[in-house]
């Protein structure tokens, strides 16, 4: 009997785990291209003269070592310059951004002096903007040449009410675990992104870039942890969609070593888990129809049950093994969850050792995405009883 029970749950956290990685972008390509068979979206665009007025919004906390950087990106960006908004929020900066942004006439800067989280250094900018569409970008990121303009003409479609754009990942010569995985990750993402967008929606914005139609914005609790997504998806609970622009891009670099870009994906993590929560209604498909099922399978499993049924599948396909009726496919699959672990621990030495193998720092990426979503439970429990859940650790970056 308990072989019987142990089999059964072997099969649906197999599924569960191979559906959510893999599974679900098959799916999702498949009936893509089904859709397309029937229905071609037709691309939007506005004419040089009706551009709308954009507030590029930018979060900041000390960031004085790329403030010049910034400005440079943004006053080159293909848009009039009479209609492009630049706007500095700078949440309880200490070190000389402020001074630095001064020399800038083109930059609006709004200081606020207690450090109290980008969450809320948001919702403070944005009751002085007053331009149509606000585009969101941190200050660490840099934008393509037309970014702007493809954003703002994705919008003129009534129906769509943000615009994600895509993040890449600088790969260096001398990449690390971070960059290799983190790269590989984001062009998948990205993959996955521009189908959802296709299918119906893209399920969720990356605070590196994205637009929004300001009347749109609503004021978000001081402590949200992942405010890029919690926005995004509350414009898609007002029932409009997100649409997905690969031509509009941020590109930085990759953190500068796993114990950073640790610290981003346990708050990545505990901020999805408490948006799950947060945004329960989209679990019902009764109301929002396609969009459930993809919010679902690219998010929601992801942050809850996949990580656990992840590392679950190794003792109960080990426990399988001493079943007398055993198969050969479970000797099969715990050989290679066995290959798979060495690997990734192969990875992590690596890294420790400051050596470069991407064959191994793949897998290693992929546990160490995983076993941070288990350890993000933690840390939101942790910034629900902190006064300061709101400000976030930054990560450092490769340089």
């Amino acid at each position: 009997m308990i072989f019987a029970v142990l089999k059964f749950l072997f099969w649906i956290f197999l599924f569960v785990v191979f559906y959510t990685y893999i599974g679900y972008g098959i799916v999702l390509y498949t009936m893509v291209k089904i859709k397309h068979l029937f229905k071609k979206e037709k691309a939007t665009h506005y004419e040089d003269g009706e551009l709308p007025e954009v507030t590029l919004l930018i979060a900041a906390y000390n960031e004085e070592d790329v403030v010049d950087e910034k400005m440079n990106n943004c006053i080159t960006l293909l848009y009039p310059q009479s209609k492009l908004h630049i706007v500095w929020v700078t949440d309880g900066s200490n070190d000389r951004t402020n001074e630095f942004l001064g020399k800038w006439p083109q930059a609006k800067v709004i200081f606020t002096p207690e450090r109290k989280g980008k969450t809320a250094a948001l919702n403070h900018a944005m009751q002085v903007i007053n331009t149509p569409i606000t585009i969101f970008t941190d200050a660490n990121t840099m934008l393509n040449y037309d970014a702007v303009r493809v954003m703002v003409d994705a919008l003129k479609d009534e129906k769509v009410g943000c615009i994600a754009g895509e993040k890449r990942i600088v790969q260096k010569l001398k990449d690390n675990a971070s960059g290799s995985g983190e790269g590989l990750y984001w062009k998948y993402e990205s993959m996955l992104k521009s189908l959802d967008s296709l299918l119906f929606s893209a399920c969720g914005a990356a605070g590196e870039l994205f637009a929004i139609r300001t009347e749109l914005y609503q004021p978000m609790p001081e402590k949200t942890l992942l405010d890029d997504f919690m926005l995004s998806m509350r414009i898609v609970m007002k029932g409009y969609r997100i649409v997905y622009t690969p031509n509009a891009y941020a590109t930085e670099n990759s953190s500068a070593s796993m114990k950073e870009e640790e610290k981003r994906k346990i708050r990545i993590a505990a901020g999805g888990i408490d948006a799950v929560w947060k945004l329960r209604p989209l679990l019902n498909p009764f109301r929002y129809g396609i969009f459930t099922f993809q919010y679902i399978s690219h998010r929601v499993l992801r942050w809850t049950l996949t990580p656990f049924f992840l590392f679950l599948l190794l003792p109960i396909n080990l426990a399988l093994l001493f079943d007398e009726e055993c198969q050969l496919f479970y000797a099969v699959i715990f050989l290679f969850q066995i290959i798979f672990y060495a690997l990734s621990a192969l990875g992590y030495l690596m890294q420790k050792l400051q050596l470069k193998n991407k064959i191994v720092f793949v897998p290693y990426y992929f546990v160490f995405m995983n076993l941070n979503v288990i350890k993000g439970i933690s840390y939101l429990y942790k910034q629900r009883n902190n006064k300061n859940g709101g400000a976030w650790e930054k990560a450092k970056r490769a340089s």
